[in-house]
């Protein structure tokens, strides 16, 4: 275990992620240009600012520290401390102005997640924690919901910005919207695994997420008294590519519907479509 304590990291970095997401809302009510990296993938200059911004005040702090960064990539000096830095997450909410978006920031060393704060400038909610010290919203402990029914649950998912209708998670949200109380799609992994910390959503998944997005989030769900695993009740991995939280009473239930998609087993169909009189 390493000697950073709780003053050590997540007072200088959450006032980092509280300038960064500062700087993001100055852009945000300018309505910036839109620029396309990939097929549909959106990048602003917001993202490219708040990168360099966290990048520099991460040196002033932390100069030995790796940092890997959505927009800027990895920075390896062979440093046993990793930050994973997401300088805006949510940009396609950002890009139409629907105020959904934040930044987020996780430490990790020698393999370990042992802080992350995720800051959301538009509500002014700073979330955080360390490793063995449970999870903090602006300051007050904050846990997972206490919902046991499956039926009774608000979720959340996400989807990919290009080809969607290609993505298997389509079947994944058919399904589970029938056996919850409802499926959210927001637009922001990081939040979303920040409301499933605070009891806001029950459960989230999503598929192909990457680290940037999840490794703050995870310990914040963690921290907040969460599960989190892969699709098929393995430990998660940031490299898995698949993301399950929840409040952990409802996990083994989605579990077995998400073994029960896979498999193609006990599926609704979807419901035709009438047309005419």
């Amino acid at each position: 275990m390493t000697s950073i304590t709780k003053a050590d990291v997540i007072a200088p970095a959450a006032q980092i992620a509280r300038e960064a997401g500062a700087l993001l809302m100055d852009y945000f009510h300018r309505k910036v240009t839109v620029e396309y990296k990939g097929e549909a993938d959106l990048v602003t200059v917001a993202d490219r600012k708040s990168e360099a911004l966290i990048r520099q005040r991460l040196r002033e702090h932390w100069p030995s520290h790796d940092i890997l960064g959505e927009e800027g990539g990895l920075q390896d000096t062979g440093s046993d401390y990793r930050w994973y830095v997401d300088p805006l997450d949510g940009t396609t909410n950002f890009a139409h102005g629907f105020p959904v978006f934040c930044v987020s920031m996780a430490l990790e060393y020698k393999g370990q997640r042992i802080a992350g704060v995720i800051y959301d400038p538009t509500r002014d909610e700073l979330f955080a924690a360390e490793q063995g010290s449970g999870a903090y919203l602006n300051q007050q402990r904050i846990r997972v919901s206490k919902t046991a029914n499956l039926a009774e649950s608000l979720i959340a998912t996400g989807f990919p910005s290009h080809k969607r209708h290609k993505n298997p998670n389509i079947f994944f949200y058919h399904q589970i919207t029938l056996r919850s109380h409802g499926v959210r799609r927001a637009g922001s992994a990081a939040l979303d695994l920040c409301c499933v910390a605070c009891g806001r959503f029950d459960a989230f998944w999503e598929f192909n997420l990457n680290s940037w997005d999840t490794a703050a989030g995870v310990l914040i769900v963690e921290e907040a008294g969460g599960k989190i695993s892969n699709f098929h009740g393995g430990s998660f991995e940031l490299s898995s590519r698949e993301t399950l939280a929840s409040n952990s009473l409802i996990h083994e239930a989605l579990l077995l519907e998400f073994g029960k998609i896979f498999s193609g087993r006990d599926l609704e169909p979807l419901p035709a479509l009438k047309t005419g009189n």
